[in-house]
């Protein structure tokens, strides 16, 4: 057994330093670091069906893990709001999603929470979890969540809606009349960049003429954070705070979280023929996963045995889920226009 699982394990009924400098409990870690595992395992698993001519197409949330998990942590679940984007597996499983749900959306299952087998591929939603359906043209997500936030703003149900797309969507005409609206009307409103270096295949630099994209936030008066997207609790932490200022009616946030991404833009994109061997190498430095792993087992918090079970769960989960997803019916063609168009009686 690793020296690291013992040595530093924290007392029975005593916080580890980690979980207490954040404000959450060693359990909480746990379930955090679980999350990813699992986003990376389900995202795994859809590149191998993919391959393999089960499901037509992945956009990939590998590398973006750890920034999703930490940030949505911060929300509460049944209560705020959130409008991912494609890449938002983790942040969907972290807000109730389950596996099933994913693995349904990806065969496209009549019984798909997402759309009922309508939508392609990536467009999660859960009306059961207050995820709203995936949009996509690709930023039009904030303009719904502002309209969420101003909505809870008028009822005063004290509820928080976050987005989150990569930097490339950021630059849409949406994202500036939206932020301009909520930082105007100090609406409960978080908006989280994941920035992983690339638009598709256009590098950062090619597409924001800024550092960070963060910068641009003071053109709303409102805060702009960057963090370390390979720092699950740093995100949260930025997460947190965010929350806590939307809910004390100060306004929204604009969160940039330096992410990696892994793997292609989608199963369609080769990235070998625009990014090097020699970054794509230095890219696995960046992520959240190891880093997190490595982070709970020198805090004592997770231990071989934990691990171990973790590990067997997680597994476990994604053949139920992969099984299940793939014993399941397909939607009925009868139904193509049903929400499309509105039932009109003829006049008699």
């Amino acid at each position: 057994m690793d020296s690291r699982s013992t040595s530093s394990r924290t007392l029975p009924g005593r916080e580890s330093r980690l979980a207490a400098d954040v404000g959450l409990s060693d359990a909480d870690l746990i379930e955090m670091y679980r999350l990813v595992v699992l986003a990376r395992a389900i995202d795994e698993r859809m590149w191998v069906l993919n391959r393999a001519g089960l499901i037509p197409f992945v956009i990939s949330g590998q590398g973006h893990e750890g920034a999703q998990v930490g940030t949505a942590w911060a929300l509460e679940k049944g209560k705020d709001w959130i409008a991912p984007f494609y890449r938002s597996i983790a942040t969907c499983l972290t807000f109730g999603m389950s596996a099933r749900d994913i693995m349904t959306a990806q065969y496209a299952t009549a019984n798909d929470p997402s759309s009922g087998g309508r939508q392609m591929p990536g467009h999660y939603g859960s009306h059961e979890h207050n995820i709203l359906s995936v949009s996509s043209p690709v930023a039009t997500q904030l303009l719904h969540a502002v309209g969420i936030a101003l909505a809870a703003k008028i009822r005063k149900t004290g509820q928080v809606a976050m987005t989150s797309m990569g930097e490339g969507s950021s630059n849409q005409g949406d994202v500036h009349e939206g932020l301009n609206f909520a930082a105007i009307h100090k609406l409960p409103f978080i908006f989280v960049v994941e920035n992983n270096g690339y638009a598709i295949s256009v590098p950062a630099a090619m597409e924001v003429s800024v550092a960070d994209v963060a910068d641009r936030a003071s053109g709303y008066g409102i805060p702009g954070v960057v963090v370390d997207g390979s720092d699950v609790l740093a995100c949260y932490a930025a997460a947190r705070d965010a929350v806590a200022r939307a809910r004390a009616g100060e306004g929204p946030t604009l969160i940039e979280a330096k992410v990696t991404r892994l793997t292609g833009h989608s199963s369609d994109d080769q990235q070998t023929k625009y990014r090097s061997a020699e970054e794509l190498a230095a890219e696995r430095g960046h992520d959240a996963l190891p880093r997190f792993r490595e982070q709970l087992r020198d805090a004592g918090v997770l231990t071989d045995e934990i691990e171990e079970r973790l590990e067997a769960k997680i597994a476990a989960l994604v053949e139920d889920a992969t099984e299940y997803a793939e014993a399941q019916p397909d939607p009925d063609p009868a139904g193509a226009t049903r929400y499309v168009y509105a039932d009109v009686e003829e006049p008699g």
